[in-house]
């Protein structure tokens, strides 16, 4: 096994989707707390990648019967014996390594916490074949990349009051105002991702038994409610706190409008998922960007703590 082998059986590509908002979430505790210095940026990056691994190992093991039995997946690593389910252990306890290392490097609160997306990795692959959502289960693990990142650096200066305590004079946590919308937007965006990037699927899911969106209410009600998640994920994103500029407001609404677009008119592309899984993926990075030239021109500090 070299190393191309084990970035294909994590879909290293796949962390596009995470890594922004991890950056993000950073950022917003930087910015809110003036902590965040040293190493913690390393340890954040480190954790989201053992994280983003180990959920991938989780997935891959755990379905490999249902990836054998659906044409598009059956070359799979497992799938196809190009990998033994050994070795798909060995790699999911090194990603599980680094996560909870890194974790444990930034803060006792960090490491204590770890178990939340390693519970929510493990509970994934099994929602599918019991419910349809399991997409929003999906967004759940990705809405928590930015969370995760700003209480690592939350926790540095408030402890366990990074989850537990108030803001000041007011009744709201204080991940309330800020990063809370940041994640369920995080999670709406993946779901909205998700239920379209099931449609290669349908006919295999239905012959399985497994659960999708779109095997379930059809083509039109996925197209339906894509468009929903979008403007709802948009809303959240333009009503977090510690985006007071316009930058990020424009950029979510720029994003969402093109993630609207190309699933209303997919039938203009002759490779639909691919362009749909570049401007999904463009998201995050263009929403983190706007956030950085938005906080450099406006440099206006919080009043949140």
């Amino acid at each position: 096994m070299n190393v191309k082998q084990v970035l294909s059986f994590i879909k290293i590509e796949h962390t596009l989707f995470s890594l922004p908002f991890v950056l993000i979430g950073y950022i917003i505790a930087v910015r809110q707390f003036g902590a965040g210095e040293g190493m913690d940026l390393l340890w954040i990056l480190l954790a989201a990648v053992g994280a983003r691994g180990l959920a991938m190992a989780l997935n891959r093991i755990i379905d490999r019967d249902i990836d054998a039995a659906n044409p598009r997946t059956q070359g799979r690593h497992l799938a196809a014996g190009g990998m033994s389910l050994r070795t798909a252990w060995a790699l999911a306890a090194v990603f599980l390594a680094m996560l909870l290392i890194s974790a444990g490097l930034l803060n006792r609160v960090a490491l204590m916490m770890a178990w939340l997306p390693v519970l929510t990795f493990v509970i994934y692959p099994y929602m599918k074949r019991f419910t349809w959502g399991c997409h929003f289960w999906l967004g759940l693990c990705l809405g928590l990349a930015p969370a995760g990142a700003w209480v690592a650096i939350a926790a540095d200066v408030h402890g366990w009051g990074a989850i537990t305590g108030m803001l000041p004079g007011r009744t709201e946590f204080l991940w309330a105002p800020t990063i809370l919308p940041i994640s369920i937007g995080v999670a709406l965006w993946i779901a909205a991702f998700d239920i379209n990037y099931a449609r290669m699927d349908v006919e295999s899911d239905r012959e399985q038994g497994i659960h999708s969106f779109p095997s379930k209410f059809g083509e039109r009600a996925t197209t339906r409610t894509t468009v929903q998640l979008s403007l709802l994920w948009f809303a959240c994103f333009a009503v977090a706190d510690p985006m007071d500029g316009i930058w990020f407001l424009a950029a979510a609404a720029a994003m969402a409008l093109a993630n609207i677009y190309v699933v209303l008119r997919m039938e203009r592309f002759s490779d639909f998922q691919t362009v749909l899984f570049r401007v999904s993926m463009l998201t995050g990075w263009v929403l983190l960007a706007s956030l950085v030239v938005g906080f450099a021109v406006e440099p206006a500090s919080f009043a949140l703590d």
